[in-house]
């Protein structure tokens, strides 16, 4: 088990450097200045000259990816040629808002999906099945962004039901704790906050939850056919035990093991699938703040943003590869 751990730490390192050396390559060879991008347009030759000494540009490719990665392993990230902020703090600012979205679109997502899939596999070939089908169909050909602005059009535009856009209303934004609306709203006792952050969140949760539905009831549907025609299954059956029992005792404990791998990606998937709809809905996170620094060519921003992602991506996949071991007993005895 310690060399399993010790295994997947050691390949988590090497992604990380990995992730750090294609980042810091593209952006040498995207075009633009970043020390132009600073002095502005009618700078002179001078100053971007001594802005981009200041910024350690004039070294060599080899020698700025060195120090690239020593800042970083400091928590480091450069400072925003837009907003003028270090990145670290600009991250330590809209993350929480991205975060709580991605949670709150997992947990819709893993809700209606897992009983689905469970259904859709007991009742195959029935009307569940089908139905089952056709929005996993319907999860994966639409385009997030189009059921987005339906969203806003019909539950905003049409039957102003809910918010267009933004995190909460004007002037009802709690006391930052986590940085998460509905945790500080309770933890403050605000209920007029909990209440407009969670209106503010249901089109975006559910755009963001719509493909990835589809995605885990197909999987767990996939892993409950198979552990249903298992033998142990089958002999459950013989023993008497109710079709409850085999399927919720039995069944769903063992198809649910394959399903831990995609959600776990799933979960590092909202993190990137979330830059689109925090566009559609004005919503004031990490995906938005990214949109915003590629139109600007901040390249410091945009990196940062990367590597924190791909950071919160490979530890996913650790936690998930840990999480095997406890729900897997063969593969903690290979280890």
């Amino acid at each position: 088990m310690l060399n399993i751990i010790r295994l997947r730490l050691g390949m988590l390192a090497l992604v990380l450097i990995g992730v750090t050396l294609i980042t810091f390559s593209i952006s040498q060879v995207i075009p633009g200045d970043p020390a132009r991008l600073i002095a502005g347009d009618k700078a002179s030759d001078e100053v971007v000259a001594n802005i981009r000494e200041k910024m350690g540009l004039d070294k060599s490719i080899p020698v700025q990816y060195i120090s690239y990665v020593s800042r970083l392993a400091t928590g480091d990230f450069g400072t925003s040629l837009r907003t003028g902020r270090p990145v670290a703090q600009d991250l330590k600012i809209f993350f929480p808002a991205t975060l709580e979205l991605v949670i709150c679109s997992l947990i819709l997502a893993t809700v209606i999906a897992v009983p689905l899939g469970v259904a859709s596999a007991v009742y195959r070939e029935g009307l569940i099945d089908h139905l089952a089908r056709l929005l996993s169909l319907s999860g994966v050909s639409i385009p997030p962004f189009w059921v987005g602005l339906m969203g806003v059009i019909l539950f905003y535009g049409r039957f102003d039901m809910l918010p267009g856009g933004g995190r909460i209303g004007t002037g009802l934004a709690p006391e930052q704790v986590t940085g998460f609306y509905l945790f500080d709203s309770l933890w403050a006792g605000d209920w007029a906050a909990f209440k407009s952050a969670g209106y503010h969140l249901i089109l975006p949760v559910a755009t963001l939850s719509f493909l990835n539905i589809g995605v885990v009831a197909r999987q767990v549907r996939s892993s409950m056919l198979e552990v249903l025609s298992e033998d142990f299954i089958r002999t459950a059956k013989a023993f008497g035990l109710t079709r409850k029992q085999v399927i919720f005792n039995y069944a769903l404990p063992n198809a649910l093991i394959p399903s831990v791998t995609v959600l776990g990606l799933l979960l590092g998937d909202l993190l990137f699938g979330a830059v689109v709809t925090e566009t559609v809905f004005a919503w004031p996170g990490m995906g938005k703040y990214v949109v915003e620094s590629i139109g600007a060519l901040d390249f410091p921003a945009i990196m940062g943003f990367t590597v924190v992602v791909a950071f919160a991506y490979v530890v996913i996949n650790l936690l998930v590869d840990l999480t095997y071991l406890f729900l897997d007993p063969q593969i903690r005895m290979k280890g």
